[in-house]
């Protein structure tokens, strides 16, 4: 999971205290209520510069950090970071 995406999960999650964020990560159970998420989809879209298809606002998609994570590697370029695949300087 990319560092700016963690960091901008946990104003959402008011309960995580100092848990780290994982692939597993409880986003329901840690206080990311249903209109959270809809702001939470807005940041994920304007830090990234991507558009969330309207199918990935589901219970699955922000049931867990993992899970959101891959619906938003899955709308980024190739060659960003998140995505696995390296362009450029970051191939080196």
């Amino acid at each position: 999971m990319d560092t700016r995406f963690t960091e901008m999960l946990k104003p959402f999650l008011p309960f995580l205290k100092d848990q780290p964020i994982t692939d597993a990560t409880p986003l329901r159970d840690l206080g990311l209520d249903s209109m959270q998420a809809i702001e939470l989809m807005f940041a994920i879209e304007d830090t990234f510069g991507v558009e969330l298809p309207d199918e990935a606002l589901s219970e699955q998609t922000f049931s867990t950090a993992g899970n959101l994570w891959r619906t938003v590697a899955a709308a980024l370029p190739s060659g960003e970071p998140g995505t696995g695949v390296l362009t450029g300087a970051d191939a080196q």
